[in-house]
């Protein structure tokens, strides 16, 4: 990885000078974030008396949340490697009736000057809300990507990437095909609910005459801080979700994650695909489970993550391990056990969900679960070999529903003075 991929984080130092150049200069729209961050800090000590005296030192206060910052431009687009953020936004449009490669060019262009901005704590270029005007950056990511139906409607056919044939059918869709796929997808992620809701909202308003939305879906996570220590997140069961995820540091990262430089078409150098999933969790049924149960079904532990056959969250699972009656101690149809990249074929999906909460049902079913996005570098032997091996067994697929599913090239991220998506639509 380079330092491009990884997001950089403005210090306490970085915020103060921010501040005294603001005074210096005249107020912009976010200079105040350094004097807020200031007094947040000290209101944060005296308030640790009270409510969080127990909060280890190592915690992230939540005063530092809206200062940090990850970087627009770089080798790849961001959105990918960060952490989860608190709060996300998933959008799909659909260009317009007329609307050719000029006008998606223009609109790659308009959707990533603001990007830019507002990953950098600044104001929209033009008609900014002032939704997010108190806030610093939060950790902002935008990230821009192409469906299938993009390259016809763009006469750009010849550069559509095999690895973006439609995904097989399986026999657990039930998909909605209005939530489903679309032409360009936009993913959003902030640490600040605000920042996240202006980003989306000055996205969708670049869209203008040259696409309209096809589908928008909205997310959380756990926000930064509330634990006492960093910690793979939890979903809506009640599950530790990520354990196995590749990371930055593992020598076959880039390989796994990224299409090379080498690599076809060459406008997806250094890019990477995204499955985008709805899948509904039946919690209901789930939470009638006992935890013991529920442990069977996922092979993990829920409270620590650890494998059932034993150790803490990151000692190596033993398939092979039975207890007293020779049955395995981590089900055949553990959900742990099928996904496993070993036994996959090698098959390494960079998981990137956001948890969601739409409301109940006229019964009072949640409608709630995962908004699953997964990073690889083809779709064709990373997700869907996975997908086809859970579609045939996984004892989780009975509290679970895939109710709408689009796969997304997402080009490399774009040069300074360059806009996302520029070396396709200008090559």
């Amino acid at each position: 990885m380079t330092d491009q991929s990884v997001p950089q984080v403005r210090t306490s130092a970085e915020v103060s000078q921010s501040s005294e150049s603001a005074r210096g200069h005249g107020v912009s729209r976010r200079a105040l974030l350094g004097t807020a961050g200031a007094t947040g800090l000290v209101l944060g000590t005296a308030g640790g008396a009270v409510g969080y005296a127990t909060a280890p030192a190592s915690a992230t206060p939540l005063t530092s949340v809206g200062s940090d910052r990850a970087m627009f431009h770089g080798k790849h687009q961001p959105g990918i490697t960060e952490g989860l953020q608190a709060r996300g936004h998933l959008a799909a449009f659909d260009l317009a009736a007329g609307a050719g490669r000029k006008e998606a060019a223009a609109l790659l262009r308009r959707w990533s000057a603001t990007a830019e901005r507002l990953m950098a704590g600044e104001a929209a270029p033009h008609d900014d809300t002032d939704v997010a005007r108190d806030a610093g950056p939060s950790s902002l990511t935008i990230t821009f990507g192409f469906g299938h139906g993009f390259f016809g409607k763009t006469g750009l056919d010849a550069q559509r990437p095999g690895a973006l044939d439609p995904l097989p059918d399986f026999s657990s869709d039930h998909l909605d095909k209005a939530r489903s796929d679309g032409d360009l997808w936009v993913q959003i992620g902030a640490n600040d609910a605000l920042v996240a809701f202006h980003a989306l909202r000055a996205i969708q308003k670049d869209a203008g005459g040259a696409a309209r939305l096809r589908w928008q879906m909205n997310g959380f996570n756990r926000s930064p801080g509330a634990t006492a220590h960093p910690m793979t997140a939890r979903n809506l069961m009640g599950q530790l979700d990520g354990t196995r995820n590749p990371k930055p540091a593992d020598s076959d990262f880039d390989r796994r994650i990224f299409v090379p430089a080498s690599g076809e078409p060459a406008w997806m150098a250094n890019g990477s695909y995204a499955v985008v999933r709805r899948i509904r969790m039946l919690l209901d049924d789930w939470e009638k489970l006992s935890v013991a149960a529920q442990e069977q079904v996922i092979g993990r532990r829920k409270a620590n993550g650890a494998a059932l056959s034993g150790g803490d969250e990151t000692t190596p699972m033993d398939l092979e391990k039975t207890d007293s009656q020779g049955n395995y101690v981590v089900p055949l149809n553990a959900h742990a056990r099928i996904t496993r990249p070993d036994r996959n074929g090698g098959a390494a999906l960079l998981r990137r969900p956001f948890s969601y909460h739409d409301g109940f049902d006229a019964d009072g079913t949640p409608d709630a679960g995962l908004l699953f996005v997964c990073w690889q570098a083809d779709p064709l032997r990373g997700f869907v070999p996975v997908q086809r091996k859970l579609d045939r067994g996984d004892a989780l697929s009975q509290f679970i529903r895939h109710e709408a599913s689009g796969l997304f090239a997402v080009p490399g991220g774009a040069a300074r003075g360059e806009y996302v998506g520029q070396r396709l639509l200008e090559g």
